[in-house]
């Protein structure tokens, strides 16, 4: 059932000089099964996608009780299911939607994206466009995020598999790897190792552990990434064409059981991370804030936080990303995806099993 709630919640930014901020948190919707990601269409209309495998519609502040039906079965298991809801940018034109989600089965599963055009309530037409290689047999690091960049196409970000971390400097396959696709999954020509016999053409760059947030900013040109560590490690990346990210030979992070993963955190070759998080936050959704709400945020990355149950907001200064303060820590609730919504709000999805969306407008 939807439900509203609102309160004000005043933070302070850690620095002692800093201003007070005040904001209204407005549950819209409640009871989403593990919501995932979250996307706007231009008739009002919001997407939410549920890690058990549904796309929901909410329509004027309403969940609408029926999932889009047509949507394909994802692997449900751990951290597989329904990921990325992503509306073409000529969505209005043509109706088409992008989903990203685990599939197969238990022995042999894969990241998959798919496309289908959006009728009523209904997916219809639906293709698959990419499934990564190879099949493995766990049900966690999928990657899963996605986005476009300004000449259109699209990339993905994909994870290691956990068990295969090794694999990740390998470019044979897609573990642990950025790939850039056209929108009906084609490669595009001007890939950085379109050329290279001994690399699959899709991989943009590679080297990363499990991404979980990827925005472009069309306005400079750059592609942002983020990506899991073990404990600790987690990283902020700008994304180069071709470039090598270091996971698992460079990482800031150790491994679960206690042990060193790798012994050097910077390697000849390989791109350190602007920005690294130890201990973990567990970055979720990311979004480049451009709005009329929050001034003071212009051109800010604003990441949600899993494990830090908090949005993360970094600055883009003249000397690189900087994180300067956590938000919405009274939530207390480990947060999913954040965007940025047409009206300039701030929209978040939390990350439970009556999983909510909450919209965030200044005072």
């Amino acid at each position: 059932m939807t439900r509203t709630i609102l309160f004000a919640v005043a933070l302070l930014l850690s620095a002692p000089s800093a201003l007070a901020r005040d904001y209204t948190l407005e549950t819209v919707v409640s009871g989403l099964e593990h919501p995932w990601s979250l996307a706007f269409l231009p008739d009002g209309r919001m997407l939410v996608t549920e890690r058990a495998g549904r796309l929901r519609v909410v329509d004027d502040g309403v969940l609408l009780d029926e999932p889009v039906a047509g949507v394909p079965e994802a692997y449900v298991a751990s951290q597989g299911g329904l990921f990325e809801v992503l509306p073409d940018p000529d969505f209005e034109d043509n109706g088409l939607i992008y989903l990203s989600l685990a599939h197969g089965s238990a022995r042999a599963n894969r990241t998959r994206v798919v496309r289908g055009r959006l009728e009523d309530h209904r997916l219809e037409d639906v293709e698959v466009i990419f499934d990564s290689v190879p099949d493995r047999s766990t049900p966690v690091h999928y990657g899963g995020r996605m986005t476009f960049l300004g000449d259109g196409s699209l990339v993905v970000g994909l994870g290691d598999g956990f068990n295969y971390r090794e694999q990740a400097q390998d470019r044979t396959d897609h573990l642990g790897a950025v790939v850039r696709i056209q929108t009906d999954g084609s490669v595009p020509e001007d890939n950085p190792f379109v050329d290279d016999p001994d690399t699959l053409s899709e991989i943009y760059s590679y080297g990363h552990r499990n991404v979980q947030g990827l925005v472009f900013d069309e306005r400079t040109g750059t592609l942002w990434q983020h990506e899991h560590g073990p404990r600790g490690g987690d990283e902020l990346n700008r994304v180069e064409p071709g470039a090598n990210y270091g996971w698992p030979v460079i990482t800031h992070g150790i491994d679960y059981s206690g042990a060193r993963v790798s012994p050097y955190r910077e390697f000849e070759g390989m791109q350190s991370p602007l920005i690294d998080w130890t201990p973990a936050i567990a970055p979720a959704g990311m979004t480049l804030y451009r709005g009329e709400q929050f001034p003071g945020w212009q051109g800010n990355l604003l990441i949600a936080g899993l494990v830090a149950r908090a949005v993360i907001r970094v600055e883009i200064g003249s000397n690189g990303p900087e994180e300067v303060e956590r938000l919405f820590g009274d939530l207390d609730q480990r947060i999913r995806d954040v965007r940025t919504g047409p009206d300039g709000a701030v929209w978040l999805l939390t990350d439970h099993a009556d999983g909510k969306l909450v919209r965030v407008t200044a005072r």
